[in-house]
């Protein structure tokens, strides 16, 4: 299969106890304000976490948490994509209601809304993420100039969100906030072509998932390509997709690969690529919330 088509709290709600009036002992009138409870949240959320992909690692990693901080049966994660699950989160936030999503650091919502990743004292989720370059067997011998800039590139996480925050917040096309990231961090993109052989007009087959963080890295990628003279075609598919692609020589490289998060993913098809390396570090998965949902832990969704 040749890869070539260009893819662009619970809210508390407070009792009154009112004291009976009379010639009974009157007893003492309150007003407090409850507690949330784990069947308080679950029945707002009507159970249900709010996934991305199917099939992804954090989608398997949600459903583990269920059975490791014992929800119970009643919870499962749905899934969508990253851009319904952005869309959800923030239609609830809006609205200030509860929600729980799978989410990943980079991504723009950390940085636009008041939002938090509950505490996975269990380590569900792993400890941080690398994320790696990987490319095809053959590509150094094929492409040198590319597997060169593919190899001197890293960048810090909130360089990666600055990208995304232009493309969700400020709704500039992918291209568009990879050049005007790029005119704006010349010198940082001059460590990454530093000693790059330019091209010949040559096709560059990149992959990537439907995620910010992921269209984010590669179109900066591919505009920084096409400044070196080479023609990236860029195809977004599914997780297990981008590494097979690896196999047959469909895919030149990806930027996506989250480890160990996509763990077997990459040993399914380590034999077909090149790891270069982590081009972002830092980076978390877990379960998240609005700051203004009165829980902390992954176990305060727990039914009761």
């Amino acid at each position: 299969m040749k890869l070539n088509k260009r893819w662009t709290a619970a809210v508390t709600t407070p009792l009154i106890l009112l004291a009976a009036c009379g010639d009974a002992e009157e007893e003492p009138a309150a007003t407090a304000e409850t507690e949330e409870t784990g069947s308080d949240v679950a029945e707002s959320l009507d159970y249900t976490i709010t996934g991305i992909d199917p099939g992804t690692g954090i989608m398997d990693m949600a459903a583990d948490a269920i059975d490791v901080y014992d929800l119970g049966e009643e919870w499962e994660v749905q899934s969508s994509s990253d851009a319904v699950m952005t869309a959800e989160l923030q239609s609830a936030l809006e609205d200030e209601e509860p929600i729980v999503v799978t989410g990943w650091q980079p991504h723009w919502k950390f940085i636009e809304h008041d939002v938090k990743f509950l505490e996975d004292p269990e380590l569900v989720f792993g400890d941080e993420n690398d994320v790696h370059t990987l490319v095809r067997d053959g590509l150094e011998e094929d492409l040198p100039g590319p597997y060169q800039l593919f190899d001197q590139f890293y960048w810090e996480l909130d360089e990666q969100e600055e990208v995304m925050l232009m493309e969700e917040v400020e709704e500039m096309e992918p291209e568009e906030a990879a050049r005007t990231w790029i005119d704006d961090n010349e010198d940082l993109v001059a460590e990454w072509t530093e000693g790059v052989e330019e091209g010949d007009g040559e096709t560059v087959e990149l992959s990537l998932v439907e995620w910010v963080d992921a269209v984010a890295t590669t179109n900066v990628m591919a505009e920084v390509l096409r400044d070196l003279n080479y023609e990236p075609e860029l195809t977004t598919v599914q997780i297990s997709a981008m590494y097979a692609g690896m196999e047959g020589g469909n895919v030149d490289a990806m930027f996506a690969s989250w480890l160990p998060a996509q763990q077997q993913y990459y040993d399914e098809y380590e034999e077909f690529f090149e790891d270069l390396g982590a081009n972002s570090s830092g980076t978390r998965n877990g379960l998240v919330i609005p700051e203004y949902m009165d829980i902390d832990e992954i176990a305060d969704l727990q039914a009761e």
